[in-house]
């Protein structure tokens, strides 16, 4: 008799070949091949309206338009934060001397961070003059003692955080209807070339604040 042999079955080799999942675009990434563009109005807009497009009516996306008369000339990168308050607030002296609300600031300056605040603080020493700088934001100062601050004192600059100042008029330790100028730290970035409204958790408080 002759022998059978039982021929095993080769096994099939996996030909798929897994797709390569696709890398999201970082910003450092995008700005890496073309330079940062400056931000303009239309910038906060359409934020604004991507932001509460969903959720709102039509009548209330309407409502949340700004027009361009409440926009200042942004800064085209050509300034510093010194060059750039003068140039937008020829008449910071009369304005600083004129004010004299508690619970205020006429001017607001709103950014990413602590630490970024204290740097717009130091920059713009060549603007201020004799006016007074109240630091408004969570790191290492408590809400009560802002809120001491601003009801004992008079202030007429809050740097900070959009966080620590959307907390401090909800609770009425901040009061906006002296502010006569608010500037947003659009162009600057962090490490991770991110902009203010480029990080979640700021951009998100930021908007509501607005």
């Amino acid at each position: 008799p002759t022998e059978c042999f039982l021929s095993q079955p080769e096994e099939k080799q996996d030909s798929t070949v897994k797709a390569k999942k696709r890398k999201k675009k970082k910003i450092s990434d995008v700005l890496q091949k073309s330079a940062p563009k400056p931000g303009v109005p239309a910038d906060l807009q359409n934020l604004l309206t991507q932001h509460f497009g969903e959720n709102r009516s039509v009548i209330e996306i309407e409502e949340l338009k700004l027009s361009d008369s409440c926009f200042l000339p942004a800064n085209d990168l050509s300034h510093s934060f010194s060059s750039y308050l003068k140039e937008i607030c020829p008449k910071w002296a009369k304005l600083r001397r004129n004010h004299k609300e508690k619970k205020s600031v006429v001017m607001l300056v709103l950014c990413s961070s602590a630490l970024r605040s204290l740097e717009l603080i130091k920059s713009m020493t060549a603007f201020k003059g004799d006016c007074k700088v109240l630091k408004l934001f969570a790191k290492h100062i408590k809400i009560k003692e802002q809120m001491n601050m601003l009801e004992k004192g008079v202030f007429h600059i809050g740097v900070g955080t959009p966080g620590r100042v959307k907390a401090l008029v909800e609770q009425d330790g901040l009061c906006l209807n002296s502010t006569k100028y608010m500037i947003l730290d659009w162009n600057w970035r962090d490490q991770k070339l991110r902009r203010m409204m480029d990080i979640p958790e700021v951009s998100y408080k930021h908007l509501y604040l607005l």
